[in-house]
């Protein structure tokens, strides 16, 4: 039986993973590749005294040891590419140069500062221990706030940006004439992106081409800066990607490493391999949140939310990077203001340097930060302005009839039912029956919540992407221009290419990570692959068809030949004779025409599209203990069209979990000299399943022409919405007993401590 798109097809990638046949980076680093170790800082801020790497490099096994200076001296720069972005005031923010290894000053715990590179990776550690390498230790900046010991010279007081959105003068207006003002600050803290397989890359010259080969979201970037720091023409530079064991955005950042081991390969002529350990991916991978927000929101005497203001401090860590500034800012302008009918709104966003790790991705989601704070400060207002929070939300949604609706930011929502999606959400997850359930825990001593957050996501990235199709004596090849990471990639393709040509899905196979085989393509991130992928295959199927066409009805007999794609054959009215699509590419390649096997086409999507939905979580809460447990758990999703249902409520459930994983265990933590005390998988919480009872998923799509599948995109979607949603909640059970504001995460002695804290603050008031 075949199966098309819109069908809860099996993952045909599993088989090999399931296997033991995944392909990944170190499973085929090349024979004999020498193994490149990094020397790190030890302490999070120091001048530099002394670095004498040559007992290091007389070392039994040693082929290479690289300073700062050994790239200056190569005629390289020891610098990593990043993006600045303009300030509110329109100017430029900071741009203080990374180094790709430390020169004068180190900045952070796990900053690279020598590399070296060993027969096996025992020599290149002993090697290290014979670095030379004395520093004096400078104060540390580690609070996310503006001032404290100077980081960098290029930005006073810390500050790497002042950036804003919306329209500030109509903000400050709407909350000044206000029937109601509620004001609240939450934190979102800082987590790892911790994904199952760390980074690891291997590099070799073949002939006089040089190859590198990483688990990254993309190629072409890589292939770019790489070719351009060496000085060499992008022909000469291969990037290939093998299976990839998660990436959520960490990825798709640039690293020391990509240029080192490139550097090291054509120096020496050999191939080099380098695999972070858990630990040194903890130190130097870029991590995401950590931020503070204040939430000012004016409603009118009818409790319609007329106006906001957001102001923010975000911690970008030592340096900028290609992404670090884009993210922490735009990210807010791309959801705001959210779901939500104003016209008066404004954010400002304040970034600031401290001597941690960069601070620029995100794991699982593109756009969390925004929509919590959104969220938490709209429950906040419903409880102190004494009102049903999904009601509260009702009176200020943007209405069906209101789309194609402009936000305050200026973005166009094309379709959405958000009030819809809410009402079946509150149905499954029996809001009705709520109280009785509190009232249930309360008798057995237990604090119960019930918390939601209502999303609303931009898919993000480049909106063109390019497909090549290819027919084969099996089949097809598909070439795509963006990279899995575990999300089910290869199985979607192969259903969208058997709607259009009528393939079984074993005929199909898809072609993704290699800058050789594929002219350009956008990578993966934003929830952006299947959406923008997705239609430039669709288009690239439909070019092959219509090159085909002339040919078939050359061989039927007959004008008007059209294809049938159930039975993968070609039929022209008036004419019994059919040809099989494979039997047609058959006769093109014996007749010299193999020209029509392969097409290729761009595709830009109309606009972006934006997934949206309710999540209600409900929470028991132990007040002896503090233990937390997440007890029902209800999404209500409009995500469009569903290529694969399957496998998307696997995404939705896997977002939730890292969702619900921050607010319930994930905080990174670093003592007061910088040093990082979660540093393994034993001091940093990850979720597990048995914190988590079963997800229940429903869809409620709406169109969207946005493009031509009538996708919304759902990579990300689960973890925006479970922040919020579980804050809320257990906000709602520690209301009652008078706390104010609940951070997160939640772990036991974190909510045991807030309740504590707020007993004996009813103790004080009621004297």
């Amino acid at each position: 039986m075949k199966f098309g798109s819109s069908q809860s097809v099996t993952r045909q990638e599993d088989q090999r993973f399931l296997t033991g046949h995944g392909r990944y980076v170190d499973d085929i680093a090349p024979e004999g590749a020498l193994h490149c170790y990094l020397l790190r800082s030890p302490v999070a801020h120091a001048e530099i005294t002394e670095l004498d790497v040559s007992e290091a490099r007389a070392a039994p096994g040693v082929h290479l040891v690289v300073t700062a200076a050994d790239l200056t001296a190569a005629g390289l720069a020891n610098s990593i590419p990043f993006t600045v972005i303009d300030t509110e005031d329109g100017g430029k923010a900071a741009a203080p140069r990374r180094p790709i290894l430390a020169e004068g000053r180190v900045r952070f715990v796990g900053e690279p500062v020598v590399f070296i590179v060993a027969e096996t990776m025992a020599a290149a550690r002993d090697a290290a221990e014979l670095v030379e390498f004395d520093f004096d230790e400078l104060e540390p900046k580690l609070d996310v706030a503006i001032g404290g010991p100077e980081i960098h010279p290029e930005a006073p007081g810390n500050l790497c940006y002042s950036w804003g959105a919306g329209d500030k003068a109509a903000a400050d207006t709407a909350i000044a004439e206000a029937a109601h003002v509620v004001t609240v600050t939450v934190e979102d803290n800082r987590i790892m992106c911790a994904s199952m397989e760390p980074r690891a890359i291997y590099a070799e010259m073949v002939g006089e081409r040089l190859h590198v080969c990483e688990n990254g979201q993309g190629v072409w970037t890589k292939k770019a800066e790489i070719s351009a720091w060496l000085g060499m023409d992008p022909e000469d530079v291969h990037v290939t990607t093998p299976d990839v064991g998660g990436a959520f955005g960490m990825k798709t950042m640039r690293y020391p490493e990509h240029f080192l081991l490139s550097f090291a390969a054509r120096q020496l002529r050999q191939p080099v391999r380098w695999m972070a350990d858990r630990t040194e991916s903890m130190l130097s991978d870029n991590g995401g949140r950590d931020l503070t927000c204040t939430a000012e929101l004016a409603f009118d005497a009818d409790l319609k939310l007329t106006g906001y203001r957001l102001h923010t401090v975000s911690n970008v860590g030592a340096y900028v990077s290609g992404f670090a500034q884009i993210i922490q800012s735009r990210l807010f302008s791309h959801v705001f203001p959210g779901v939500y009918d104003v016209q008066a709104a404004y954010m400002n966003n304040k970034a600031v340097f401290t001597n941690t790790t960069q601070v620029d991705a995100y794991r699982g989601a593109g756009r969390p930060e925004a929509i919590y704070v959104l969220e938490r400060a709209m429950d906040h207002a419903a409880r102190v302005l004494g009102t049903d929070p999904m009601e509260l939300r009702r009176r200020a949604f943007i209405k069906p009839g209101q789309m194609p609706y402009k936000t305050a930011a200026g973005e166009l929502y094309d379709s959405g039912n958000f009030a819809r999606a809410m009402d079946r959400a509150a149905r499954e997850a029996d809001t009705a029956g709520f109280e009785a359930r509190r009232a249930a825990s309360a008798a057995q001593g237990k604090l119960r919540g019930q918390g939601l957050c209502y999303y609303i996501e931009a898919i993000l990235g480049q909106p063109m992407e390019t497909a090549k199709v290819e027919l084969t004596g099996s089949g097809a090849k598909v070439y795509v221009g963006t990279q899995s990471g575990g999300q089910g990639h290869e199985t979607v393709y192969k259903q969208l290419l058997r709607d259009r040509l009528g393939l079984d899905l074993d005929q199909i196979e898809i072609v993704q990570g290699d800058s050789d085989q594929i002219a350009k393509g956008g990578g993966t991130g934003g929830s952006r692959s299947v959406t923008v992928q997705g239609s430039a295959i669709y288009a690239t199927s439909d070019v092959l068809l219509d090159g085909l066409l002339p040919f078939a009805e050359e061989v039927i007999g007959a004008e008007g030949a059209r294809f049938d794609p159930e039975e993968a054959v070609f039929r022209a009215p008036g004419s019994n004779t059919v040809v099989g699509l494979m039997e047609l590419a058959e006769r093109a390649e014996a007749e010299g025409r193999a020209d029509l096997l392969t097409a290729e086409k761009e595709i830009r999507n109309a606009g972006r599209s934006f997934p949206n939905g309710c999540h209600i979580a409900e929470v028991e809460i132990d007040p002896e203990t503090g233990f937390l447990a997440i007890e029902r758990y209800t999404v209500t999703d409009d995500l469009g069209n569903l290529m694969n249902p399957m496998l998307v409520e696997g995404q939705i459930h896997g977002g939730i979990a890292q969702g619900a994983g921050q607010a319930m265990n994930e905080r990174v933590v670093f003592d007061e000299n910088g040093q990082l005390l979660t540093a393994s998988f034993m001091d940093y919480g990850m979720p597990r399943a048995s914190d988590f009872p079963f997800f229940d998923f429903h869809s409620e799509p709406t169109e969207t022409e946005t493009n031509m599948l009538g996708m919304k995109g759902c990579g990300e979607a689960g973890t925006i919405g479970a922040m919020a949603a579980v804050a809320n909640a257990v906000q709602d059970a520690l209301w009652p007993v008078g706390v104010r504001v609940a951070d997160m995460p939640f772990t036991p002695h974190r909510v045991w401590q807030m309740i504590e804290e707020a007993k004996g603050a009813i103790g004080t008031d009621q004297g």
